[in-house]
């Protein structure tokens, strides 16, 4: 963990809050479990009797990595237990509502790490994915081993969340463009223009998707994917107050 520091604006997390936001898992299971280690033990240590301890995903529980069921399964008892826990929805949970509804589109996700997702529920993944037949097959098939809790949770998962004067979503938000007004495509997908553009918000946003070396932060946004599935580094930024302090794993 990084040591707290106080940000150099006045952005200020909820009163009585201490909350974690965590990047983007990407079906690696070790990581989410070391990580949540070290988050319970935070909490321990650091947690005044009266606080509300609260965590934020930030969406990509899966895809690329393989063991994306056993990521859900953590995350699904993690929320039966006692503290306040959001889901946002991320571009490949999408993907793969998507791939379930309308499975002939389904080839892409499948070469963008959708082709792990199935491995982990058991289902192979069609060896001509260009196939609509196939594609129908399997996502028959993933529908069929998918625990109903599973496909619930994806079909539950929030575009956003705000705490204090943090706004948390999966990738970002279109400038000039009011919050309520927001599409959900550029909720989940958008870079460039939301990554370069220097207008104010009326908060700081959260967020992952773009993956970063370490961890970015300016007055705008904090940036919290550290890229997983490729590096080993699952990341969380933790917010009580004006401090802000980071967990990596």
């Amino acid at each position: 963990m990084l040591r707290a520091t106080k940000p150099p604006w006045s952005a200020r997390m909820s009163e009585g809050r201490r909350l974690y936001a965590v990047g983007d898992i990407h079906g690696r299971a070790d990581l989410l479990a070391g990580l949540l280690a070290q988050i319970e033990a935070d909490i321990r240590a650091n947690t005044a009797q009266g606080m509300a301890p609260t965590l934020v995903f930030l969406g990509d529980y899966i895809d690329r990595g393989v063991e994306s069921r056993r990521c859900i399964d953590i995350l699904l008892a993690l929320a039966a237990g006692p503290l306040d826990v959001h889901f946002l929805k991320g571009k490949h949970d999408d993907a793969l509502l998507q791939f379930l509804d309308h499975a002939e589109g389904g080839a892409r996700w499948l070469r963008k790490g959708g082709a792990e997702t199935l491995f982990s529920y058991g289902v192979r993944a069609p060896a001509n994915r260009s196939s609509p037949r196939d594609l129908a097959r399997a996502a028959d098939a993933l529908r069929a081993a998918m625990p109903a809790s599973h496909l619930d949770f994806f079909r539950r998962l929030k575009l956003h969340v705000r705490f204090g004067d943090y706004l948390f979503v999966h990738a970002g938000l279109k400038p000039g463009v009011a919050l309520e007004q927001q599409k959900e495509k550029d909720l989940l997908s958008i870079r460039g223009p939301f990554l370069r553009s220097r207008e104010p918000w009326p908060f700081v946003v959260v967020h992952g998707h773009t993956p970063v070396d370490r961890f970015y932060r300016d007055a705008r946004r904090i940036g919290v994917d550290t890229g997983a599935y490729a590096t080993g580094r699952l990341s969380a930024v933790c917010l009580e107050g004006e401090a802000v302090s980071l967990f990596s794993t």
